[in-house]
């Protein structure tokens, strides 16, 4: 048994079926090569002009490889077709007699095949790596004999961590229903008799560039991608552990605002335009229940709808008093809190789960190699 070189290109045939189906599942490939919906207004797009992906079909984009080293490619594996924007390429592993699309899939879970496809990248200011110049890579096949036996391991701990991954959604299913049942029994009260603004600045420049934070679309505080250099922090706004900061401004923003309250034992800093609120009582409305709710999608589309304004709409302080919102005893805000914990605790690990899988793919694909009778790095 040996190894066998092909070049990519020997190995695949690019599909281009465009959307007249009617679907309307616009999906995108993220640097860990994974499909997630798209955070672009779709509304009012012409599908018909995006591609059709199908299960066991590859989706590839060359752009900024050099520049993210990462080669931004997907293996479709659900059985409805999505679609994808026309600035991607889709392809089939059709020479199945050689690899496994599976394996070859495999190859790519590396940070070893990333930096050599950013090494590959042109040298133009995007650093993007070509189709022409992705199918002239070469791989080192083993037998398909030993490409299924590593595969089978693959698929074995894909199974495992999917199966983790449906309990989770199930636990989220649970946290959604009650607060459905709350919403239909209980009496909406003003979130405004409840919240307050906090006006606490970094005056005395207790926290530096370390405690600031950003405020991100999926409801959490990230690290600034701003350019700090000689910017003053005295006039940044100190967010408490269990505040809330959010970004008045929603337009352009995938549909979502941008909201997230503090859950570390940690003091935040951000930037004066952002708003800064607490819970006034605790004992009355917990703020991990108020978290809860703001991050359901029906928050995303009642702040959208109710955003105001001509080139930038916002969702104002005025506005947010308005919320009306279930509050239950504070009893159940606990249960349901808790459920919601789990939920997040699970969550983690399950990307815990995902990572570690692509880091095994690696040391899986040397095995592979040394069986066939040859040591190579991947």
């Amino acid at each position: 048994m040996g190894l066998t070189k092909f070049k990519i290109g020997q190995l695949v045939t690019v599909i281009d079926e465009r959307n007249t189906l009617g679907i309307r599942k616009f999906y995108g490939i993220n640097i860990h090569k994974e499909f997630m919906p798209t955070a672009a207004n779709t509304e009012g797009l012409d599908e018909t002009k995006y591609k059709v992906v199908r299960k066991n079909q590859f989706v590839y984009s060359g752009m900024q490889t050099g520049r993210d080293e990462c080669i931004r490619i997907g293996m479709y594996d659900s059985d409805e077709p999505i679609l994808i924007s026309p600035a991607y390429t889709i392809f089939e592993v059709t020479a199945t007699d050689v690899v496994l699309p599976s394996y070859f899939f495999m190859k790519f879970l590396s940070k070893e095949t990333d930096r050599y496809g950013a090494f590959c990248s042109d040298g133009s200011i995007r650093s993007n790596l070509d189709w022409e110049v992705f199918c002239d890579i070469e791989l080192d096949l083993p037998p398909l004999s030993i490409q299924q036996k590593y595969v089978d391991v693959y698929n074995a701990m894909i199974a495992n961590q999917q199966s983790y991954e449906h309990g989770l959604e199930d636990l989220k299913r649970v946290c959604d229903v009650y607060i459905d049942e709350l919403r239909k029994k209980l009496p909406h009260k003003k979130l405004g008799s409840y919240i307050s603004i906090s006006n606490a600045r970094n005056d005395e420049l207790e926290y530096g560039i370390d405690n600031v934070r950003g405020v991100s679309i999926e409801k959490k505080f990230i690290n600034t991608k701003a350019n700090m250099e000689g910017v003053s922090l005295k006039s940044y706004a100190v967010v408490k552990p269990n505040e809330f900061s959010y970004v008045t401004v929603t337009s352009r923003n995938g549909e979502k605002i941008s909201l997230a309250r503090n859950d570390s034992d940690e003091i935040y800093i951000c930037s004066s335009s952002y708003i800064v609120f607490r819970v006034n009582n605790t004992e009355e409305l917990m703020p991990e229940y108020l978290s809860m709710l703001f991050e359901r999608s029906e928050f995303n589309r009642y702040s959208r709808f109710n955003s105001w304004g001509s080139a930038r709409e916002t969702f104002d302080w005025d506005e947010m008093c308005d919320v009306r919102i279930p509050i239950p005893d504070i009893e159940i805000q606990h249960d349901i809190v808790n459920i919601f914990e789990a939920y997040n605790t699970r969550k983690e690990i399950n990307e815990k789960l995902k990572a570690q899988i692509k880091d095994i793919c690696p040391i899986l694909i040397k095995g592979s190699l040394e069986e066939a009778g040859k040591t190579k790095e991947v």
